[in-house]
């Protein structure tokens, strides 16, 4: 019996699924637990394992898709066995529409040369494509494929599906399909001067060509404004995320930042005696970002007005402190949480923001583990940038963004003149939350506890 493959559903809140990659092919082997295709929610990738073993069959969505979840997405069979009724790619068609032949008065056409025409299984096309030719009877060999190696697409088929005056709108007067017009262009051919075969006398590709074979001058055309080059990266996944909700957080929280500036000799001591003492023990080492994550989830105790969300009309005040610590990705920025920071130590804290760090690099974060999150730590020291300004996190009232520690020229207690580490952070609240004398008084306890981490142990 087929075994349905469908789009998951691996967080609370998610309504649909990206098909990034499809790791297994139509009609390979696949077995149990295997992984077979890649997809992408809102939040973070996830594997897709086989829930049986079999032959992968009926891929229904391809690359780039975004699918509702729990929508049949593909199916596994048994050696031998078909597809469910409605689900089986389409067979070549017994005889193709009239509107896909190529026109006979215009010059030979597809197949006219001697060469067999190609049937609808020897036309590259994509599995969405085959299907919506199938079901509304189009003639896939007729197309002209707009997709690497000239695969039809999803869009060539709609375009041959595209009554003439609809194509009218978009283009004007001539009815021609975009691969048409994309010939006529490439030969300088007048698309004026062709004769159409598609429905309703619409110009198909195949014309294009046999008009430049029937009518060999070339035609002299404007030349067309040069354009600067440029790589087209589709806007989804997590890069579409990431642009919405912080769009969404500029727009409706009202933003305002503080600036501190911290001495942070104590700081570096105390670390160093962290590691010193980890070396010994065999520990793990502590690094400035887990030991900041400690300094500030002892304070956000202390000030729990830091540690909220407005969540429609009401101001939560969280029990527990969740740092969520932003890791900077090739596609773009996670924000991963360590739970419970407060009731951590130092040494566990780094092990797990450095055990984070490295899932979401490798694309391996559980949805769990980039939720719940109270307040968040941005920190861009490491790549030398001194003091920067940070969009809040929805739904959360404050972020933390660190700069990197430079040595400065300052003035002692004694007006002595020394050169001490200074690190620059800036504090972004959400102003219908967070009052500016609530935050100020944060600012000053994070800066004392940072210059003095004793402070810890009270």
């Amino acid at each position: 019996m087929a075994t349905v493959v469908i789009m998951p559903k691996v967080d609370m809140d998610q309504e649909t699924g990206t098909v990034g990659q499809w790791v297994k092919q139509e009609g390979d082997s696949v077995k149990q637990g295997e992984t077979i295709l890649e997809i992408e929610t809102d939040k973070v990738a996830i594997e897709v394992e086989a829930p049986a073993s079999g032959i992968l069959s009926g891929i229904l969505f391809g690359e780039g898709e975004t699918v509702p979840i729990a929508t049949t997405i593909a199916y596994i069979l048994e050696p031998g066995e078909a597809l469910p009724s409605g689900a089986k790619p389409p067979k070549a068609a017994a005889a193709p529409v009239p509107a896909a032949s190529a026109p006979a008065s215009s010059g030979p056409g597809p197949g006219s040369n001697g060469t067999a025409k190609r049937t609808d299984w020897e036309v590259p096309v994509t599995p969405v494509a085959r299907n919506m030719a199938a079901a509304t009877g189009l003639d896939l060999s007729a197309l002209h494929g707009s997709g690497p190696g000239g695969k039809v697409t999803k869009r060539d088929v709609e375009d041959a599906l595209t009554p003439p005056a609809a194509d009218a709108n978009r283009y004007g007067k001539v009815y021609a399909t975009p691969a048409a017009r994309r010939v006529a262009l490439e030969r300088g051919v007048p698309l004026e001067s062709v004769g159409g075969s598609g429905p309703g006398g619409r110009i198909q590709a195949a014309d294009v060509e046999a008009y430049e074979i029937a009518v060999p001058e070339p035609v002299t055309l404007p030349p067309a404004p040069l354009a600067a080059e440029y790589e087209v990266v589709p806007l989804r996944g997590m890069r579409r995320t990431i642009a919405e909700r912080l769009t969404s957080s500029y727009q409706q929280a009202p933003h305002i930042g503080f600036n501190l500036r911290a001495d942070m000799t104590k700081f570096n001591q105390a670390r160093a005696e962290l590691n010193g003492h980890a070396e010994k023990t065999g520990g793990p080492r502590v690094s400035a970002t887990a030991l900041l994550v400690k300094i500030v989830a002892s304070v956000l105790a202390r000030h729990p007005w830091l540690n909220s969300s407005l969540q429609g009309e009401e101001i939560r005040l969280y029990r527990e402190v969740n740092i969520g610590v932003a890791v900077a990705l090739e596609t773009g920025l996670i924000v991963p949480v360590v739970h419970k920071a407060g009731q951590k130590g130092v040494a566990e804290i780094g092990a797990e923001v450095k055990r984070l760090s490295t899932a979401a690099r490798e694309g391996k974060l559980l949805p769990s583990e980039v939720r719940g999150g109270t307040f968040t730590i941005s920190n861009l020291g490491p790549f030398g940038i001194e003091q920067f300004n940070a969009i809040l996190n929805p739904p959360e009232a404050a972020i933390l963004a660190v700069g990197a520690t430079q040595n400065e020229v300052v003035a002692n207690d004694s007006g002595e003149i020394e050169v001490r580490p200074i690190m620059r952070v800036t504090l972004t609240v959400d102003h219908r939350v967070v009052d500016g004398a609530v935050a100020a008084l944060f600012v000053a306890d994070l800066k004392a506890t940072i210059e003095s981490p004793v402070l810890l142990l009270l």
